[in-house]
């Protein structure tokens, strides 16, 4: 078992719920809640169990971690029902689910400080993506309650957001004991291999994703 503290422990956990808790709002699908926990409970069960710390097989384990969220996530939209689901989300939730970045990256911050990440995957190193939740509620305000932003600063939001995403989530991989590893050699990224953590790469990430390419659609289909 890794060396986290108890609070830390907690803090993801509540963060991890507050992302379901955000998703279900803007989704209002109790089904889709239902599938996440479940997969949840499965993620769990193997991180538990030490299957994602195992270094020495090919294909890594840690693959099996991101790879399926992200596998479901473009599958939804290349769906016709799944893009009726993407299509009918709360906008307005869509944006505000990014608050959850915030506390996600102060978690990493002290997960950095108890050895298990490098610190490149910190706010103190090239992971900015704790802007994107800063940000999630000014925007919020700015287009919804004062109307002084419209569609299209909304959407290069959005994609600005997902752009540090796949920035933190390139180095989050390169920083893994993978044979694809290229940074952080002294200090890699093992924390998600370990249980509460594992769900963020297998649930938070793939669920910020969504919300981003989701709402990037709407923005399109809109006409701006």
């Amino acid at each position: 078992m890794a060396d986290i503290s108890n609070i830390i422990t907690l803090c993801f956990v509540f963060t991890t719920w507050a992302t379901l808790w955000f998703f279900y709002k803007t989704s209002k699908s109790k089904k889709v809640l239902f599938g996440i926990i479940i997969w949840m409970s499965i993620i769990s069960a193997l991180g538990i169990s030490g299957f994602y710390r195992t270094t020495e097989v090919f294909p890594p384990r840690l693959i099996f971690l991101l790879g399926p969220g992200i596998l479901f996530v473009l599958l939804i939209f290349l769906t016709k029902r799944g893009r009726e689901f993407s299509d009918n989300l709360d906008l307005k939730w869509l944006t505000l689910l990014h608050v959850i970045r915030i506390p996600i990256e102060i978690i990493l911050f002290y997960v950095f400080l108890e050895g298990l990440i490098p610190d490149l995957m910190t706010f103190e190193g090239y992971n900015f993506d704790i802007l994107s939740g800063l940000s999630a509620p000014i925007i919020y305000y700015l287009v919804f309650i004062k109307k002084w932003i419209g569609s299209k600063g909304l959407l290069f939001w959005n994609i600005i957001c997902l752009l540090l995403l796949i920035n933190i989530l390139t180095i989050a991989f390169l920083s893994a004991q993978t044979p694809f590893q290229q940074l952080a050699f002294n200090q890699p990224n093992i924390g998600v291999a370990y249980f509460p953590f594992v769900w963020l790469p297998a649930v938070i990430v793939p669920i910020v994703l969504f919300s981003h390419v989701a709402a990037i659609r709407m923005l399109f289909k809109s006409g701006l």
